[in-house]
């Protein structure tokens, strides 16, 4: 499936990512390895597309994450802002585009099928870090996504027009990388509309849920991610067979 030593190469330089991130203190150590893993996976069943994809969902969150952290922390009332990632934040954030790469490994016949669901996945991920991420800072206009009344920026469940907007950027960014190992058309429209469907649904599942303290946020992004991947498998299947 690879060529020889490809898969090896992908591993040295997913290993050197992940002890990387660890001393810059971008990730735990528990959260280094889980990130380590899910790459692997993530290239089992992606290839380079989707190793690529997965980069950059994880210099895109980290520049957001760090971007203006002053202004952040006193939205959360002078709380430091967190930065360094634990292995939950990794796995909510792309275990889904794991387990999609794992069955496209063990399902080659269905590989451009599952590497879709990935690249969904991944798209909403991405979306929703740096619709949040960013509408706390550009965010004009906050409102409640189920209310439509204005609330603080930060909340959970709050959405904003420069956070959305930046969002679906987000998902166009994941959506031309995996075009590189894939057929642009179809599958990108597919690709940011997946990803914008799961930031919707991470902002519903935040006012609801989440700020009622019924769920974490980890969960909320496990669901969001996995809600990405099945609308990308639910569009995606064609007349005959999978895409």
């Amino acid at each position: 499936m690879y060529p020889d030593g490809a898969f090896l190469t992908a591993a040295a330089v997913l290993a050197a990512g992940a002890f990387a991130s660890i001393k810059l203190r971008k990730l735990t150590p528990a959260a280094g390895i889980a990130a380590f893993l899910v790459g692997l996976a993530i290239y089992a069943g992606g290839g380079l597309a989707g190793l690529l994809s997965l980069a950059v969902f994880f210099i895109l969150a980290t520049l957001a994450t760090a971007y203006r952290k002053q202004v952040k922390a006193r939205l959360f009332h002078e709380i430091q802002h967190q930065e360094r990632r634990k292995v939950g934040q990794v796995l909510a954030n792309g275990g889904i585009a794991a387990l999609a790469g794992l069955l496209a490994c063990l399902m080659p016949q269905q590989q451009a099928w599952f590497t879709l669901m990935l690249a969904g996945a991944l798209s909403s991920a991405t979306a929703d870090t740096l619709a949040s991420e960013l509408g706390m800072v550009y965010g004009r206009r906050a409102v409640n996504i189920l209310s439509w009344k204005r609330e603080a920026r930060g909340l959970d469940g709050v959405v904003s027009l420069e956070g959305t907007l930046t969002g679906i950027g987000g998902s166009m960014l994941i959506a031309l990388t995996d075009a590189l190992g894939n057929d642009f058309g179809p599958r990108f429209v597919i690709v940011v509309l997946a990803g914008t469907l799961g930031n919707l649904a991470d902002s519903i599942l935040g006012a609801a849920l989440e700020r009622k303290h019924y769920v974490s946020n980890n969960w909320v992004n496990t669901v969001n991610t996995l809600v990405a991947a099945l609308a990308a498998g639910a569009i995606g299947y064609g007349r005959n067979g999978w895409l």
